[in-house]
C-alpha cells in the first residue's frame, strides 16, 4: 500500500460513523449487508448512510454490489489488512514482535 492510500483510508475511517459502519460490515464478514440493515443496526437515516458508504467506497475499504434488486455492501478485507501492514511494517525495526500482546511488547 503507498503512503496515499493509507492517508485516504484513515482519513475515512477517522469519522465516528464511518468507523461504525465500517465495523459492522467487517463484523457481517463476507456476506455483507443491504442499506437497510446497516441503517436499521446503526439507527443512521438512508441518506447519511448512503453518504458514508461513498466515502468508504471511494478509500477502498468498502465494495457494492447488485445483488437482484438490492445493493450489498461487503468490507475490503484485503485493503484493511494492507492498512494494517502498511502501519505495522517497520514495527521493533524488523526484529520480531508480538503485536498481539502488549504486555511482552517492551522494546518498541
Amino acid at each position: 500500500m503507498e503512503e496515499k492510500q493509507a492517508v485516504t483510508a484513515l482519513a475515512a475511517l477517522a469519522q465516528d460513523m464511518r468507523l461504525r459502519i465500517f465495523r459492522a460490515l467487517v463484523g457481517a464478514g463476507p456476506q455483507g449487508m443491504t442499506p437497510g440493515a446497516l441503517s436499521a443496526m446503526l439507527d443512521v437515516p438512508a441518506s447519511t448512510l448512503s453518504f458514508h458508504l461513498k466515502e468508504l467506497m471511494h478509500a477502498g475499504l468498502a465494495r457494492q454490489e447488485r445483488d437482484g434488486r438490492s445493493l450489498i455492501y461487503r468490507p475490503a478485507v484485503d485493503v484493511m489488512n494492507a492498512l494494517l501492514q502498511y502501519l505495522t511494517a517497520h514495527c521493533c525495526q524488523g526484529a520480531a514482535c508480538e503485536l498481539d500482546a502488549p504486555s511482552r511488547h517492551t522494546h518498541c
